[in-house]
């Protein structure tokens, strides 16, 4: 048997996107959890559902902003 309450408490919203690792990245400014801004993060309860789904559907492409290669071993020869 279902409660009714359920669905009292059952919104239709976007879920954040947070998965707990809350590191900003220096150079690029995006958390290397969730890929958002700082100004996203902090903005996300009271955004509107349109607006999350457009940052929502941006993430993926921030990826690659953050998985740049330092050099490895050829970055760290150069250096010596």
């Amino acid at each position: 048997m279902t409660d009714s309450t359920d669905k009292i408490w059952k919104r239709g919203e976007i879920e954040s996107p947070c998965v707990k690792v809350c590191v900003i990245h220096p150079e690029t400014r995006l958390c290397t959890g969730c890929l958002r801004t700082i100004d996203e993060i902090g903005a996300w309860s009271q955004m509107a559902p349109d607006l999350r789904s457009q940052i929502m559907a941006e993430l993926p492409s921030r990826k690659s902003l953050l998985t740049q290669r330092r050099g490895g071993r050829a970055g760290r020869l150069a250096r010596d």
